[in-house]
This record gives C-alpha cells, structure tokens and sequence, in this order.
C-alpha cells in the first residue's frame, strides 16, 4: 500500500514532470458526465447533482474484500473539503487553502503542482477550505481564497490567466468548485458572515473576461429589493458556496444562496431579504433571474440553501415533471418543478421546532419565540443544519435519495449588530444543546417525491460528510470520528468499514482505471483510493 507524501514541495509555486498532452474535455463530456462512469468530470459527478456512479464491479457480495490502493498525504492544517476529479487516467485535486495536484489515477504517483500565494490576512468565515475544480478544454478552473477564478493548464499547472472577482479584504472569498457550462465557468462567492453583497459570475473559459453577474441581493430597481429595509441590501449578505447544478435542455443554473448577515440579529433588515436562502433558477447566457423559490424568509439561524440541487424527471401525481428536489438546512425536504419553480411537496426530514409546517406556497408558518433572543432560544435544527453543504446522492437504481441528517438543537442569541469592513457581521452567537439523546448523525434515505424516511444508518455524532451511490447498489459514507463505511443501498445495512485515522469532511467519488472500479475520499491530512484486490 504506497503512501504518496508530497510535502517537501509545499514551498515550490510548482513542479512538473513530463506528461502527455491530455485530452480535451468538451461541452458533450461534461453533458454526459454520469454517462462515463470512467471519469468524474465535476464536483457532483454529472449537472444533475446526483452525485451517483454508474460503476458496479463493487457490490454487496464483495465490499467487503475492498482495500486501500493509495493514499496522498500533506500536512493539512484546515479541512480537507475536496472532492477531485478524474480524466483520461490523470486525478486533479485541491488541497486546503489553494494547492492543486495532478496525480497518476492508477498509483497516486504525483505529475505536478501548483500553489498559490495567498496575502498574508486572508478572511474566512469557516476555515481556509476549498472544496474542488473545474474542468474543460486543457484547463482547470480554481476559486481561490483571495476572491480570483484562476485557469491552470492541465498538462503543467501553470496559470494561463487569472481574474480577480472582487476585493477579499472586505470578506469575500472562493471556497466552491466551479461548474462550466458551454464557454462559461460559473463560480459564486462567499463570505456573508463579514456583511458582503453576495453574487455568481460567469467567466469567459478562454480568457477570464466577465460575462455577467448575478447579485444575490437585488439593490435599487431590482425585483426584490423591496424584500430590504432602508440600506440593509448593502451587507445583505447572499453567499455562494457550493457548486450549482444545471439543465443542459432548458438552460437553467439551478444556485442555492446562503444566509442573510447579520446571520441572528433581523431586526437590523426588516423584510423577507430575498434572495437569501434561496434557489435561483439562472439563464446560463445571460445570468438573469428565470424563478426563485425562497426555503427561509428572513432568515434569523443561519439556514443557508446552499445544498445541492438535485434535478430528476418524475411522474408526480399523475404528471411526468422535471423536478428539483433537496433537503434543506431548515430541516424541510422540498419538491419544486424546475422549469417554473412552482413548490410541489414539502415535509420535514429531521426533527425541527420552529415552524408549524409548511403552507400550500411552501412557505414556512414560523412559530413564536423561535427567534435568537437575549436570554436564548432553543430551536431544533441546530445552527448547522438538519442536514448542510455536504453533498446528497440520488441513485436511479433504487429510486431513493440519500441525504447525510444532522439531529439537535441549538440556543440562539440575538445581540448588536455593527458594520465593519472585513470583520465578523454576526449580530450575536449560538450554543449548541448537546445531549446523547438529542445530538446525532444519521444517513438517511428519502423517497425523492414525497421526503418520507425508507431507512436510516444512525451515526455516533452529527457528520460533515457527503455521500455516494453507484450502481453496484452501494451508499458510501463517511464520519466525524473517522470512519468510512459503505452501506447497502436498499435496506441502509452496514456492509464495510474502516477506521482513517482523520475527521471526514468531504464528499466521495468514483472512477475506473485499468477496468478497476475505484473509491475516493479526503479525511484528516490525506486523500484515501480504495479498490478490490
């Protein structure tokens, strides 16, 4: 089992050995990304958000023979939040804050390096992360901490143009994969929790020009401004997190946008704050607004929308309709049409105590005193989420949607509010009320059109991984106390596991190399490959 350490190059801008010219990755392979199996060409595996692998040389009957082919190693100090990807035999990662690898898929064997040098004050809510690439042509395409959307060449690392979005030392910052779509990689930004004014660009793949942008808090004479009180929309918020998804046919980026700021203080922006914590359907030429469908009006928890959109084509009561389907923060599953943005189904899918339901709009009847107060406010879900940016899967061999659950409360606090460029914009705290009955993890699995539970794989703590289904009729999944485990995808049995040694805190993936059916996942300092003897 060889273990790649690559770290005495971490003080090198980049090193390179020879390789043959890759590939071209072309609008046609990112279309058809779930369809080959052999390559994992985005951050979900495919536009549709499945997060799925068509690949089944790995089932129940034999994971449990599966075992560790090669680790890559670094001395991570931040999260390791990546998901890579694989092309043509060659795997291309990011490593907290803002390295990127090539790798040889087959033997983790390194090809080159690039590292960027970061100012030395970087501002970031939530740890210096970065969550993955994106691909097309003979480039790779990095957000970057310092807010700049950087183009690689694939064959080298070295940067063939880079172009800065906006001004980090406000509080912005890249943290999600990007996604292109035809001549355009859409990346968003973060940083809501230091009162920016959120917005998703479209970028030119061939000389970073800007093509568009969309602002996730509509300033004045924008629809939905009206959604703000007084100059509130200016540290309005509106992050961009995780990476959209898309329909190829109707040209629709489908972009969950986070929080308001201040996240617990919603005295200080009267209204419904839209566009935050919601869903916005996107002209993927133009950037303008098609639909939005908003989960939390005026948010006062911190319940951003950025989890994946998962798109699916259903006959729902009767109708065959495009659907969007996710499982929000809030802890309410919802159903949409995709096309119009119309709320279809909606149910809660962990515990939750702050709204009565949800009304025929798929508005939340919010219930009193579940706002952050001075004296505290215990509200089931937790400030993190039923559930949060870790990736769902949807598997179209069992129907089934899977979603890694996080059950507990947290106590919220409301307190002063006060704007200052580049710091925190929080208006108060939060303590989370832990106990061994109220505070644990699970993997679930939902019917996709109703949200209703099928089963579920209760874990030892509320978990920060994502999961992976293929068609082998797996579910991988991975935990805060260092376990992976692989589950029957029907029935939620635990098949596999094992121990690595680090928290995981990303999302697997799949891809074949010689004919051989491989796993991956980032935990702890390191990337771990799995395969069968």
């Amino acid at each position: 089992m060889p273990f790649r350490l690559f770290a005495p190059f971490l003080a090198l801008a980049l090193v390179a050995w020879p390789i043959a010219a890759p590939a071209q990755v072309t609008n046609e392979d990112l279309a058809r990304d779930l369809d080959n199996p052999a390559d994992w060409l985005s951050y979900n595996g495919g536009y549709e958000g499945w997060r799925h692998s068509k690949l089944d040389e790995i089932t129940p009957g034999n994971v449990a023979d599966l075992r560790v082919k090669w680790v890559f190693q670094q001395p991570i100090t931040q999260k390791h939040e990546t998901t890579p990807l694989v092309h043509d035999g060659v795997m291309y990662l990011t490593v907290p804050p803002n390295e990127v690898f090539a790798l040889d898929a087959e033997t983790g064997r390194g090809l080159w390096h690039y590292k960027r040098q970061l100012p030395p004050k970087i501002i970031a809510c939530c740890g210096e992360v970065n969550r993955g690439l994106a691909i097309h042509g003979d480039r790779l395409f990095l957000a970057t901490l310092d807010s700049f959307i950087v183009a690689l060449d694939r064959k080298t690392g070295r940067v063939r143009w880079q172009t800065e979005m906006v001004d980090y030392s406000e509080g912005y910052s890249g943290t999600h994969a990007p996604l292109v779509v035809g001549n355009k990689v859409i990346v968003g930004i973060a940083g809501a929790e230091y009162g920016i004014r959120g917005f998703v660009d479209a970028y030119d793949v061939a000389d970073g020009r800007r093509l568009w942008r969309f602002h996730t808090v509509p300033g004045p004479g924008e629809p939905g401004h009206e959604t703000w009180g007084g100059d509130s929309w200016k540290t309005g918020g509106g992050s961009i997190w995780v990476t959209p998804s898309y329909d190829p046919a109707a040209n629709l980026l489908y972009v969950g946008v986070g929080n308001p700021g201040p996240d617990w203080n919603g005295d200080v922006r009267p209204g419904d704050n839209l566009y935050t914590d919601s869903v916005v359907a996107l002209d993927a030429d133009s950037g303008k607004l098609k639909w939005h469908f908003q989960f939390t009006p005026h948010d006062t928890h911190d319940w951003d929308a950025v989890q994946v959109m998962v798109l699916i084509d259903r006959e729902f009561r009767g109708k065959p309709r495009k659907l969007l389907v996710t499982a929000n923060r809030n802890g309410f599953y919802y159903v949409l049409d995709r096309l119009t943005g119309e709320y279809l189904q909606g149910r809660a899918f962990v515990k939750q105590t702050w709204a009565e339901g949800l009304d025929d709009s798929g508005r939340p009847m919010v219930l009193p005193n579940t706002d952050p107060s001075e004296e505290g406010a215990e509200v089931y879900p937790m400030v993190a989420g039923g559930t949060n940016w870790m990736s769902p899967s949807f598997s179209p061999v069992t129907g089934l949607f899977y979603v890694t659950c996080r059950e507990g409360s947290s106590l919220y606090y409301k307190g002063p509010s006060e704007y200052r460029p580049g710091t925190r914009f929080w208006g108060s705290m939060f303590m989370n009320e832990q106990t061994e009955s109220n505070w644990y993890g699970a993997v679930r699995a939902l019917d996709p059109l109703t949200g209703r539970p099928v089963w579920e794989h209760r874990l030892f703590q509320p978990a920060w991984a994502g999961l992976l289904s293929t068609s082998g009729g797996l579910v991988f999944a991975g935990a805060q106390d260092g376990w992976f485990k692989a589950l029957d995808a029907k029935s939620g049995k635990e098949l596999w596991r094992i121990q690595l040694g680090g928290v995981v805190q990303a999302s697997p993936m799949a891809y074949e190399s010689r004919g051989r059916q491989h796993v991956a996942i980032a935990a702890g300092q390191s990337l771990f490959v799995f395969a069968l003897p």
